[in-house]
């Protein structure tokens, strides 16, 4: 009879073990979950970093081209565009002009427009309509001054002012 006995303790030794893998597989999982997090908290970061560098990119396009058509106004009396589209096809001359190739939505915001900045109902710059925090804060060109004060992508304030 002392057949029954080993057998039970078998048993209890499989349900001791069971329960540590059980423990064990617990604690990858809650690892991996801590690692996935860690993972996708840096992917939003780079993501955002990226759409920042093409916010400076497209604003630094936008700068440009509203220089260009100022500057090559007809005629003795300089003009900003009155829309957006007037830098994509400049009708001012007997051979319109493209001073922007495509016009550019906002990467910052979800509607991708933007917050257009005015002198005498005429646009003389471009700005994000984005209230995030931007990440980068230092290392900008001399035309993008004031940039590295700046509470929200919105203070970012691509003006052409007429310098070389």
């Amino acid at each position: 009879m002392s057949y029954g006995q080993p057998e039970k303790t078998a048993k209890i030794e499989m349900g001791r073990q069971g329960g540590f893998t059980f423990l064990g597989l617990m604690f990858a999982v809650a690892i991996a979950g801590i690692a996935l997090a860690g993972t996708g908290t840096l992917w939003q970061m780079e993501s955002r970093r990226e759409k920042e560098k093409e916010l400076l990119f497209i604003g630094e396009e936008y700068r440009r081209a509203i220089g260009s058509y100022y500057d090559k106004s007809p005629g003795a009396q300089k003009q900003f565009p009155e829309k957006l589209e007037d830098l994509l096809l400049d009708k001012r001359f007997p051979n319109p002009t493209h001073h922007l190739r495509r016009r550019y939505r906002d990467p910052m915001t979800a509607d991708g427009e933007w917050e257009l900045i005015r002198q005498q109902g005429r646009i003389m710059g471009v700005a994000s309509r984005s209230s995030g925090k931007p990440i980068k804060i230092a290392g900008f060109t001399a035309e993008q001054e004031g940039f590295d004060s700046a509470a929200s992508y919105a203070d970012w304030y691509f003006i052409y002012n007429g310098l070389p």
